[in-house]
């Protein structure tokens, strides 16, 4: 019989999940320096956990290395969102598309409870919640595909992403906007319409770049 026991999560994977909740809520702002012995002294660790963790957000994407500065929070701008962006639009709609005709039960599950998670945080306009719930929404779109390198290259993508739609919303709060056009997608989705959902989401996806580069054009102009 399978263990119905989970192994505690490490050191590292708590001061991971604290540092990226961080940066996705902007209280560590963009540019901002990230020196090891003050996030140990704020999280209560050594430095060890801290400087591995920052090594996993630099490869992510949410952390940058300098040989002056040392760590610091990415700064977004038009490229890097172009970059993601464009990649998204490729695969996320097909994985999409492949989870729909597959016919994914976690697709509908886990989407839909992190929509009605969501309808609370826009309520209680819980900002932070929001950003996460996102991530969590659109993974569960594109998770049950069938083609476990497309899941990687997209996972692989969460962390820029995620910056990136905390950068738009910091800029243009569009969270009612976001999550309308998410009922939407999944609405299409629960029918079986598989071009339709994946349509629709790359519509999504590229509505939400153009507003982003609006903000950015606004910031740097």
């Amino acid at each position: 019989m399978p263990s119905t026991f989970s192994l505690p999560a490490s050191r590292t994977e708590v001061v991971l999940a604290e540092i990226r909740r961080g940066i996705l809520t902007r209280e560590l702002r963009p540019g901002q320096q990230l020196v090891e012995a003050e996030l140990a002294a704020r999280l209560g660790v050594s430095k060890t956990p801290v400087r591995e963790a920052l090594k996993v957000l630099s490869n992510t994407g949410l952390v940058t290395f300098s040989p002056y500065k040392g760590a610091s929070v990415c700064v977004v701008d038009a490229e890097l969102a172009r970059s993601v962006y464009d990649v998204r639009m490729v695969l996320e709609p097909e994985a999409l598309r492949r989870a729909v005709l597959a016919q994914d039960p976690a697709l509908s599950e886990d989407a839909a409870g992190a929509l009605q998670e969501a309808s609370a945080a826009l309520a209680d306009s819980d900002h932070a919640t929001l950003s996460l719930l996102n991530r969590r929404f659109h993974r569960a779109l594109y998770a049950g595909c069938g083609n476990p390198l497309m899941v990687s290259m997209l996972d692989d993508l969460r962390d820029r992403a995620a910056l990136i739609t905390v950068v738009g919303w910091d800029s243009s709060p569009s969270w009612r906007t976001e999550w309308s056009e998410h009922k939407a997608v999944l609405a299409a989705a629960g029918k079986g319409d598989a071009d339709g959902a994946a349509a629709l989401l790359r519509d999504h996806i590229a509505g939400f770049l153009d507003r982003v580069l609006a903000a950015i054009g606004e910031q740097e102009g």
